[in-house]
């Protein structure tokens, strides 16, 4: 597939954000809110900003869905985790709603949850979380919520800007490593033997 050349100035943002600071929105509120609004994919700041999200394209659709697929078919031999698609929203600790491209969550982290609570949003940062560029993000905005993951939980966060090409992998208590044009990336130890093959959507 051919690379587009992307630079931030070509970054077209068609998100819509809606302050709703001195509103107030409760959690409830917030699930009814997507519920009745499906057609739309939402998140929440923990600044309490809507934000309103355009849908996705065919080659950024592509790409999220073979990288979940990658993973589940690991996560499945591995046993230990879940995976989750794009559509799956986490509230984290700062009470943020965030949904990653792809997220893993270890099964232990479950146990916790009724069933019945586990059908609505995830109540906890997952443990590894992946996020996949597209055109209408910025690479700043993308950088700040991987940040915001690995601060509430997270233990392993893939950024992957296929317009580079570049990867860039969060650790808790490390810098931020980036990787430029590579072939593949490993998730140890986190992820143990999941190899995921860059290459075929960059």
């Amino acid at each position: 597939m051919a690379r587009l050349p992307l630079t931030e100035e070509q970054v077209s943002s068609t998100k819509v954000v809606l302050k709703l600071g001195k509103v107030g929105l409760t959690d409830e509120q917030f699930w009814q809110l997507c519920r009745d609004n499906g057609d739309f994919d939402m998140e929440l700041t923990a600044q309490k900003e809507l934000i309103i999200m355009p849908p996705v394209g065919v080659n950024s659709a592509w790409r999220e869905n073979i990288l979940t697929t990658r993973l589940t078919v690991w996560a499945e031999s591995d046993g230990t985790g879940i995976v989750c698609s794009p559509s799956a929203l986490f509230r984290l600790a700062n009470s943020a709603f965030r949904g990653p491209d792809a997220s893993w969550t270890r099964k232990e982290k479950l146990h916790v949850f009724k069933k019945d609570e586990l059908e609505k949003f995830g109540q906890f940062c997952p443990d590894f979380v992946a996020e996949i560029r597209s055109p209408t993000d910025t690479l700043k905005e993308l950088q700040e919520k991987m940040a915001e993951y690995i601060a509430n939980g997270a233990q392993l966060g893939w950024l992957i800007d296929p317009y580079k090409p570049a990867v860039y992998i969060y650790r808790p208590g490390e810098p931020v490593k980036r990787l430029d044009n590579p072939t593949s990336i490993s998730g140890n130890p986190v992820l143990p033997g999941f190899v995921f093959n860059v290459a075929e959507i960059c």
